[in-house]
């Protein structure tokens, strides 16, 4: 029977947490928000404040545990022995796991105010274009992209020659399938640096994308003039068989696949794909 009564407490508990905190969270979706995660063995909800640093990234204030009593309220612990570590920094990986909002209504429960004040420190220069463009970035190496434009699109008005603006504009246009958009970035970004090798490998794959299939050819002779960097060569004739092998054209296939080849003096993932193309195609 007293296992029977622990069950339906720890029940009781689970409805009352599922009331009001709603796990359909990802971290990278949190910035500026107070988080926990899901309850631990021991019936306690860690929970903290996530912000971006602007050097260390996407990073967790955690701030201690609390539980959740019978009638929904937030009861926070207090630190039970000099040892346990009341407040520390977190660097954060994007992951998928999944985390709750804390509800404004239960900040006072928690004994926490909407926006710490030590937040301050890290919100200096928020209008600037050197920030706008590094949230951005971050957010869209966290593929993020729809976000990272927020901060992107902002910087643009300010300043649209500012070094790497465009190409990390059409980075996050490319990835929402926004081609057009993507390719008048990407012209801007060249004509304020030709020689940018990862600037002309996005232009071809933007190309790619626009079944622009000759422009994507002559950007690949620009990319081999100009670039060094034999792997963005390599995905752009990649790219190019690839289109080729889906319309089923062997010869330009062929042509493309040899081109790819040239570029990698061992077998790559890119060479294994090209060779299980060809055998498809010779079916």
């Amino acid at each position: 029977m007293k296992y029977i009564i622990t069950l339906l407490f720890l029940f009781s508990i689970s409805l009352n947490a599922q009331s009001v905190l709603n796990f359909d969270k990802r971290n990278v979706q949190c910035e500026d928000k107070w988080i926990t995660y899901q309850m631990d063995k021991d019936s306690t909800y860690t929970f903290g404040f996530i912000y971006v640093d602007s050097q260390a990234g996407l990073t967790l204030n955690y701030e201690g545990k609390f539980k959740i009593d019978n009638d929904g309220n937030f009861i926070r612990l207090e630190s039970t022995t000099d040892n346990e570590i009341g407040f520390m920094k977190v660097r954060l990986q994007p992951n998928r796991t999944a985390i709750a909002e804390i509800p404004d209504s239960k900040f006072n429960e928690l004994k926490i105010e909407k926006t710490p004040d030590w937040l301050a420190s890290y919100k200096t220069d928020e209008n600037s274009v050197e920030r706008l463009y590094r949230w951005g970035y971050l957010y869209n190496g966290w593929s993020e992209c729809e976000k990272a434009l927020t901060f992107l699109e902002k910087a643009d008005i300010i300043d649209s020659n500012f070094k790497g603006l465009q190409t990390e504009l059409a980075f996050s246009y490319n990835a929402l399938g926004k081609y057009n958009k993507a390719e008048a970035s990407l012209k801007k970004a060249i004509k304020n640096d030709p020689s940018d090798c990862y600037t002309l490998k996005e232009l071809a794959y933007t190309y790619t994308k626009l079944l622009n299939l000759e422009k994507v050819s002559e950007t690949y002779k620009l990319l081999k003039e100009i670039c060094k960097t034999n792997e963005f060569i390599q995905e752009t004739a990649y790219n190019l068989a690839y289109e080729y092998f889906k319309i089923k054209d062997k010869a330009k296939f062929k042509d493309w696949k040899t081109e790819a080849e040239k570029w990698s003096t061992s077998e790559n993932q890119y060479t294994k794909n090209l060779n299980a193309m060809e055998t498809e195609l010779n079916k």
